[in-house]
């Protein structure tokens, strides 16, 4: 029986990207939601490049595409509300790489893990600009896992 209160999603990396690999738990408390990511295999940038990848929930229920898109089937970012980005309840902080490496932990209320559960997190190739609509520019689409109970 589902309990609501832990899921997670198994990232896995594009054809393009095979070596990004990494978990994001999701652990419901009574005030929030906490959330740990932890990822590794993402592209090495130098040290003068913006080391951040834009890290998002979106509405698809797959990590599957197409030839333009291999993780088309996720759909857009979580907007239960049809706000703006940055306000989609998808919207996360975004991952800050070091040399391939990225730990993210935060916590929130504009989610609870039930809701969660089916949904696909993604990481994109670029940061987050937290203007542009509808997805911050955030690039294409490099990894992805779908989020499930544990």
């Amino acid at each position: 029986m589902f309990n609501n209160k832990y899921a997670e999603a198994q990232l896995y990396g594009s054809n393009k990207y095979p070596e990004i690999r990494g978990k994001v738990t999701f652990h419901q408390t009574s005030k929030g939601v906490a959330v740990t990511a932890n990822i590794i295999g993402l592209p090495i940038k130098n040290k003068t490049e913006n080391p951040f990848f834009a890290f998002h929930i979106h509405e698809g229920r797959s990590c599957t595409g197409n030839n333009t898109d291999p993780f088309a089937d996720t759909g857009t970012h979580y907007n239960p509300y049809n706000v703006p980005h940055p306000c989609h309840i998808g919207d996360m902080p975004p991952l800050m790489s070091s040399d391939g490496y990225a730990h993210l932990s935060f916590f929130t209320n504009r989610f609870t893990v039930r809701e969660l559960i089916g949904k696909a997190v993604v990481i994109h190739a670029m940061a987050d600009d937290f203007m542009s609509q509808p997805s911050g520019n955030s690039g294409m689409k490099i990894a992805c896992g779908v989020i499930k109970i544990r």
